[in-house]
């Protein structure tokens, strides 16, 4: 796995700053505490280590795989009823969905990407096409549409906020958004067009520049231009996992499943450590922490890794006692918490999607010569991998930019986003409808669907609010039963206690340190026996993803082995 080295700031060595970052893991696996280790390794030449994981995610579910490839005794305790975290699907619709994530954010040396192929898992690459719906409910002409997304994309605008991240990242200004840098970048745009069409074409660019909310769960003004650099991923393509993670979850989870202690439905309330843990003296130690649960019982363990959302957190300081250290609570604190949503829409039929007139202006993709650097793909499918299907359907994505037609639903005139899940391939292919929503629209359609609200009132409130958008697609007819919805879901982890009430670390205005603040988080307190794993500890260039919640657990769980002396060669999964 190597970064685009050109888009690196460099230190004094001449490394990048992502560079250096994946040369940390095996940084990390060499430190320690060396008095508690060396206490570690003599207790594990005694007995079995024992070690208690909060949350069961991928990260808690990876980590738990690898320590118990290494003889150790894990139990694990999740919130939910069931294993996978964010990673969930549901067939509230008739068809199954992912409540979590949708692509694979990355190809090269992707441990998801592979677990994928041995499950025999359906990917799908989109064509890159894009519809934009203008601000007056209008579609945009496709040649038009296709100025805006290589003015983004293709080498445009975020190519060069990647670089002068990059290169002037020491001396930016903290409060300067990436939403300045493309506004800055705007004034030179459309320079030969008369003045009026030149004013209205950036206008209507920097609208469609919103969707970068969709990548980060927050919007575009809050996007952080001096570590937007972090935002860099994986590179390679971002293929779209057509049928679900389903089988991917499977393979990730069966290690725990099959082998460790996992207690579902199991709230832990304190985890208790250091110098408030059991004065009983184990091995030399009086520090072994403890995992006490809602329902007041308590367990020792010689280590406990805590996998929960950055979001939970955030909120829930006092659940370690003693307090944290103070640079890692800052840090905590320092790094924004997004809130991508989904809402899936399913028609008795997909109206909508038939192909444009094979004499229309078509657009060329979002990036077809893979100009940009890789990032994290959410809902414009940048760098997909080559696809033979041609313009079979509908453009797979839709952006409804700023609307001035839903002043009733939607004052605020919140963008919003969708993919065309009839353009999926075969069996996988059903006539719905994904919106992603972030921001403060998110936190708002979770209102709506609040559990107070009967199951018709939340369909009916949901449906209120989208229809000014899903009646601007082709051969939309109100009258016509097949143009009426057949079913709706949300996501709602806005209104998810256990997801921290949101979902994906980002990097907002203001942040001084953020680069310092995810290795503090990633380093934990393992003086006290309490490591962080989760999507805010991974590698830079998996963070808020799948692949590095996988790698965070994983990196965590070899931590561990090193400190025990435990180490040999891990079983292949």
């Amino acid at each position: 796995m190597e970064s685009k080295a050109h888009y690196g700031y460099l230190d004094s060595a001449g490394m990048s700053r992502i560079q250096q970052d994946l040369q940390l893991p095996a940084a990390q696996a060499e430190q320690g505490d060396s008095d508690r280790d060396m206490l570690r390794a003599a207790t594990a030449a005694r007995r079995q280590i024992s070690i208690g994981i909060v949350g069961a995610g991928f990260a808690g579910l990876r980590c738990a795989d690898l320590l118990l490839q290494h003889g150790c005794k894990v139990t694990i305790f999740e919130a939910r009823d069931r294993l996978g975290g964010r990673v969930a699907q549901s067939n509230h619709l008739g068809h199954t969905v992912d409540l979590g994530p949708n692509w694979i954010h990355g190809t090269n040396n992707n441990p998801i990407l592979q677990i994928a192929k041995q499950t025999g898992t359906q990917l799908h690459a989109w064509d890159e096409e894009q519809a934009i719906i203008d601000t007056d409910g209008t579609p945009l002409d496709p040649q038009e549409a296709n100025q805006y997304a290589q003015a983004l994309w293709d080498d445009g605008v975020i190519a060069d906020a990647f670089r002068y991240s990059n290169q002037n990242h020491d001396f930016i200004d903290p409060e300067r958004s990436l939403y300045d840098f493309f506004a800055e970048k705007a004034e030179a745009m459309f320079t030969t067009e008369a003045a009026d069409v030149a004013k209205r074409k950036r206008a209507t660019f920097l609208k469609t520049a919103a969707m970068w909310g969709s990548y980060v769960g927050s919007p575009v003004t809050r996007q952080s231009l001096k570590f937007f650099l972090l935002e860099e991923c994986i590179e390679g393509e971002n293929p779209f996992v057509a049928e679900g993670y389903h089988k991917i979850l499977e393979a990730v989870a069966r290690p725990a499943r099959e082998r460790a202690d996992v207690r579902l439905q199991t709230v832990v309330s304190r985890i208790i450590s250091g110098s408030e843990s059991s004065d009983n003296n184990h091995e030399g130690q009086n520090t072994r922490p403890r995992i006490e649960t809602a329902d007041g019982r308590t367990e020792e363990f010689d280590e406990v890794v805590v996998t929960t959302p950055l979001g939970w957190l955030k909120r829930n300081p006092d659940a370690f006692q003693p307090a944290l250290p103070p640079r890692l609570s800052q840090a905590i604190a320092n790094i924004g918490y997004g809130t991508l949503d989904k809402v899936y829409i399913t028609f008795p039929t997909a109206f909508w999607d038939t192909p444009q007139s094979p004499n229309a202006p078509l657009a060329n993709g979002v990036d077809p010569q893979g100009k940009t650097p890789n990032v994290t793909a959410t809902t414009a499918p940048l760098h997909q991998p080559p696809s033979q299907e041609g313009h079979q359907h509908y453009p797979g994505f839709t952006h409804w930019l700023a609307p001035e037609y839903a002043k009733d639903s939607n004052p605020q005139q919140w963008d919003q986003q969708g993919m065309n899940f009839a353009a999926l391939p075969g069996g996988c292919a059903h006539p719905t409808i994904l919106f992603y929503i972030y921001g403060d629209c998110s936190k708002y359609i979770a209102k709506l669907v609040a559990p107070t609200n009967s199951e018709d009132e939340r369909d009916a409130r949901l449906l209120n609010f989208f229809e000014p958008y899903y009646s601007r697609l082709p051969d939309y007819n109100p009258s016509n039963a097949e143009c009426k919805p057949k079913a709706v879901l949300t996501t709602a982890w806005a209104n998810d206690e256990f997801a921290g009430y949101g979902s994906y670390c980002n990097f907002q205005v203001g942040l001084e340190s953020g680069d310092k603040d995810i290795e503090v988080m990633r380093h934990g307190v393992p003086e006290r026996g309490v490591w962080l794993a989760g999507e805010h500890t991974a590698p830079f260039v998996a963070l808020g993803t799948s692949t590095g919640a996988y790698w965070s657990g994983e990196g965590v769980a070899k931590r561990v082995v090193k400190a025990y002396g435990l180490e040999k060669e891990a079983a292949t999964m």
